[in-house]
């Protein structure tokens, strides 16, 4: 593209937005400047992969050990990952008034940090981890700390790592990991997030969409809108 064609193109996507209510609409491709990698862009992972899912982890506890074994090793990427430009853009747009709100499939937490106020989490947050039986919330950064104390010899450098913070680990390991449970009842624990195969809440959704309608446009972000979770906005 050359450059006087670039600046027509956004004088023109300037004279179409002007004055309208914006939301954006964000996903992995935001985050990959971060160091966090997405599912489908150019610089993915080759290796295939086969993302838990939300009937195994509830009723498979040896799937639960796998994830768990993994995303011990994969969570300090995630942890480390600080907002890059595009973050911060998005917040400036959104403090100046331009952008309405966010509406975030990823789960990284990085908006917020860049200063970005009204943003929505479609899929949950990794930084918060929930009891499936009492429902009591742990932060994530504790949990690291227990998994580690449990499983001292995890602490190793992530192979290959996805954005929801899956890492991959040789198969011995993940059979002598051991799972901690919930602090208050001992019941199983889950990241706080969407699993594929899980439904986004109902109030959640019911959130976003109050927001779309209060918006006059929105504004893709570096997804492809494969899961049909953004999509369907």
């Amino acid at each position: 593209m050359s450059a006087q064609t670039s600046s027509t193109q956004l004088m023109a996507l300037h004279d179409t937005l002007k004055n309208k209510r914006i939301l954006i609409l964000g996903g992995a491709g935001v985050s990959t400047d971060s160091g966090i990698p997405d599912y489908r862009g150019p610089q993915s992972s080759k290796t295939p992969r086969n993302p838990i899912r939300y009937q195994q982890f509830i009723q498979n506890p040896a799937f639960r050990q796998r994830y768990w074994a993994r995303s011990v090793v994969g969570w300090p990427i995630m942890q480390r990952a600080t907002p890059n430009p595009g973050h911060y853009a998005l917040a400036q747009l959104e403090s100046a008034g331009v952008v309405s709100g966010l509406l975030t499939q990823n789960v990284d937490g990085l908006h917020q940090q860049a200063g970005s106020k009204r943003v929505l989490e479609l899929h949950g947050s990794l930084a918060v981890v929930r009891c499936l039986v009492c429902n009591k919330l742990e932060s994530r950064r504790e949990l690291q700390a227990r998994m580690l104390a449990l499983n001292p010899e995890f602490e190793a450098q992530a192979l290959d790592v996805a954005p929801d913070g899956d890492a991959e680990v040789p198969e011995a390991m993940i059979a002598a990991f051991r799972v901690p449970a919930c602090r208050a009842c001992d019941g199983v624990l889950k990241p706080d997030v969407v699993f594929f195969g899980e439904n986004v809440p109902k109030q959640r959704v019911f959130n976003a969409w109050r927001m779309l309608d209060d918006a006059d446009v929105l504004m893709v972000v570096g997804s492809s809108l494969t899961v049909f979770s953004g999509y369907r906005f």
